[in-house]
C-alpha cells in the first residue's frame, strides 16, 4: 500500500486548562510554545507526522473557534483539511468523523489519530512504529494502539495489558493481542502493572483502516455512525460544514476508549520506548525539561531567583520576576494572571480555574 493511503489525523481540540493560565480558552496549549524552543506543540506534531505522510494528507480535528490558528500554525495545510467540531463531544464522534471524511476521500485510506500536544524524544523510532501500524492495519482487520513502555507507576495515563504467548509470529514482530484497557489505576495498582512488564501506557495514538473503524462504530457505537452519516453524500463537499454543523451536537459525548476499544476484539499494541510524553500538567512538563543545579525549570526573561528548588518558574513577559525561598512550587506569569501553586497539589488547578472564571 502506497504512503498516498495513508492519513494522519491530528486531535487539537482540547483547552489544556491544567496549564493555566498559559493555556486559556481562547489559546489552548497546543498552540502555545510551551518548550519555550521557538514551535509550539501542534507545529512539532506536525512536522513529526509529516515525515510519514505528505501535508495534504494530515487533518486537524478541532474546534471550530480554533479555525485561524490551525492556519497560522500550520501554512502547509489549507482550510479543507480543517475538521471544524461544533461541539465538544470527546473524542468518539470526532474519530467518526474524520473516518466519514477520509472513507470520502479515499475508501481505501488508514489513518492514525494522535493527540496534538504530547512530545517525543525518538522521533525516528516513533515514525517506523507509525509505519508498521499502518502497514498491519491496511493487511488486517486491526485496531492498534502505539503503546508506551511505563518507566514509573504513573497514576495519571491508562494502561493497555498485552497478552503475551498467543501468537509467536507476531510476537516476533512486536505486535501483540490486547486484553484489556483500564482507566487511571491508584498507585498501587499502577505499581503492579509495572512490575508485571505486562502492561504500556495509553498514549493516545490509535491506527486502523477506515473499513475497520466504520465497522467497530457500527458493531459498538452505532448511534453515533447513525447521526453522523444520515447523507454520506455531504462529506469532502461544499456542503460538509454546514451538514456537520447540524448533526454533530446529535452524537454521544464518550471517549473512543469506552464507545469502542474497550469492546473490540481486535485490538493490539506495539510496546515502544520513545521518550514521551503527554505533557498534560506542569509536573510533567517540569519532570520532561532539564534542570538547574538546584532542580528548577526556569522559561523567564529576566528574574533572580534564590533559595528555590525543585520548582518550574514560567514567565512570559519582559518584566523581572523575583522568587525567593520556595520548595516544590509551580509559579506562572502570564498576562491577567499569576499562579503560585505546590507542585504536589497541581491535580486542584483544573477546579480552580473553573472557580475563577468568573472573578
Amino acid at each position: 500500500m502506497s504512503n498516498q493511503n495513508y492519513y494522519i489525523v491530528i486531535m487539537a481540540g482540547g483547552v489544556g486548562s491544567r496549564f493555566w493560565p498559559a493555556s486559556k480558552e481562547e489559546m489552548p496549549k497546543q498552540f502555545l510554545d510551551i518548550l519555550n524552543i521557538g514551535k509550539s506543540l501542534i507545529r512539532l506534531t506536525f512536522e513529526r507526522v509529516n515525515r510519514v505522510v505528505p501535508a495534504e494528507n494530515i487533518l486537524i480535528a478541532t474546534n471550530q473557534r480554533y479555525k485561524s490558528l490551525c492556519l497560522e500554525h500550520l501554512p502547509e495545510i489549507n482550510e479543507s483539511q480543517v475538521l471544524l467540531e461544533p461541539s465538544r463531544n470527546n473524542t468518539a464522534p470526532c474519530i467518526a468523523y474524520a473516518a466519514l471524511r477520509i472513507n470520502a476521500m479515499n475508501s481505501e485510506g488508514v489513518f492514525a489519530v494522535l493527540p496534538s500536544d504530547a512530545v517525543i524524544l525518538k522521533e525516528d523510532l516513533f515514525c517506523d512504529k507509525l509505519l508498521q501500524a499502518m502497514s498491519f492495519a491496511a493487511r488486517e482487520k486491526a485496531i492498534v494502539t502505539l503503546g508506551i513502555s511505563p518507566s514509573r507507576p504513573d497514576t495519571g495515563y491508562g494502561y493497555i495489558k498485552k497478552i503475551e504467548g498467543q501468537d509467536a509470529a507476531l510476537e516476533s514482530s512486536g505486535i501483540y493481542h490486547v486484553e484489556r484497557f483500564t482507566e487511571k489505576p491508584d498507585v498501587q495498582t499502577a505499581q503492579q502493572y509495572v512490575d508485571s512488564g505486562e502492561y504500556v501506557w495509553n498514549a493516545g495514538i490509535f491506527v486502523w483502516s477506515v473499513q475497520t473503524v466504520m465497522q467497530s462504530f457500527a458493531d459498538n457505537a452505532p448511534a453515533i455512525l447513525e447521526v453522523l452519516n444520515q447523507q454520506p453524500e455531504k462529506y469532502n463537499g461544499p456542503d460538509e460544514q454546514a451538514y456537520i454543523d447540524e448533526v454533530y451536537p446529535q452524537t454521544e459525548s464518550i471517549s473512543v476508549d469506552y464507545a469502542i476499544l474497550e469492546k473490540s476484539d481486535c485490538v493490539y499494541t506495539i510496546p515502544c520506548v520513545l521518550g514521551w510524553s503527554d505533557l498534560g500538567t506542569w509536573n510533567s512538563l517540569h519532570d520532561y525539561l532539564e534542570k538547574d543545579e538546584h532542580g528548577n525549570v526556569v522559561q523567564a526573561n529576566k528574574q533572580y531567583i534564590d533559595d528555590v528548588s525543585d520548582s518550574l518558574i514560567r514567565a512570559t513577559s519582559e518584566r523581572i520576576i523575583v522568587v525567593k525561598g520556595l520548595k516544590d512550587f509551580i509559579v506562572v506569569d502570564e498576562p491577567g494572571a499569576l499562579l503560585i501553586y505546590p507542585k504536589g497539589l497541581e491535580q486542584e488547578i483544573k477546579a480552580v480555574v473553573s472557580q475563577v472564571k468568573d472573578l
